[in-house]
């Protein structure tokens, strides 16, 4: 009898079986993972019929006959049969602000939003100008030294300028003391105090002098890069801007 599978597999498909039926007659049958007709066999992918079992929010992909993987999309988490959303927000407030409102908002995508009486992008919000001296290392000398004269001016709505002697400094001038001793700190302090303006670096470059809360002028000089005060102070460090105001450090106290 003749064998209809003996030669090239009977005319199937190489990824089929060639059954023998009657003398000189067969079948072609596709082997597993695989359809058609057994001449024409063709994978299956399971991905085209309902995402082959994967979870809506993850991606498909076949790896073999009949065969896929699922992998949860980017912005989820799980084995891809079940993907949960991962928050943004849910973790270190989305890198937002501690004084700010983390929002997701799609994918991979979330806001920061400064709460109310705070300024700023969300990533960084500032409050008034009297909490912004507490927070900073180099401004909180100056801070201890208002809450104990019970100077309160700058916690108004303002605006105020600021120019701060940073923290080393009121550290080690011996004059402090002394000043503190003859009660005359709170007029040293409140020279450093400009209302009714929120003076930002550049607006400092083009006046020559301003008042300051203790009445007196300072005078401001602008060169070779640098903003001085009195000729004697220059601002280090400049446009801390809070809801009231704007504080500068300088490296030298004012003495009116």
């Amino acid at each position: 009898a003749v064998d209809a599978c003996k030669t090239s597999n009977g005319g199937c498909s190489a990824k089929a079986e060639c059954r023998r039926t009657t003398p000189g007659n067969r079948v072609c049958i596709c082997n597993a993972g695989y359809t058609g007709d057994g001449i024409v066999c063709i994978a299956i992918n399971p991905c085209l019929e309902n995402n082959g079992g994967c979870d809506r929010n993850a991606e498909c992909t076949q790896t073999g006959p009949n065969q896929a993987v699922c992998n949860c999309l980017k912005g989820y988490s799980g084995d891809g049969k079940r993907c949960t959303y991962i928050s943004l927000c849910s973790q270190n407030n989305g890198g937002c602000s501690e004084f700010a409102t983390c929002n997701d908002t799609e994918l991979t995508e979330r806001t920061c939003t400064c709460k109310p009486n705070y300024i700023g992008d969300g990533l960084k919000c500032r409050g008034n100008i009297f909490q912004e001296l507490m927070r900073n290392s180099n401004t909180s000398r100056f801070y201890f030294h208002l809450e104990a004269l019970s100077i309160k001016d700058i916690a108004g709505p303002g605006p105020f300028t600021l120019f701060v002697p940073h923290t080393g400094v009121l550290n080690s001038d011996p004059r402090v003391k002394d000043w503190i001793a003859k009660g005359v700190m709170a007029q040293v302090l409140r020279y450093h105090m400009v209302a009714c303006a929120s003076l930002l670096y550049s607006d400092l470059t083009t006046i020559t002098n301003i008042t300051s809360l203790h009445g007196d002028p300072i005078h401001i000089s602008y060169s070779q890069n640098s903003l001085v005060l009195n000729n004697n102070a220059e601002i280090i460090l400049s446009d801390a801007v809070g809801t009231n105001g704007v504080i500068h450090i300088i490296n030298q106290i004012l003495v009116p």
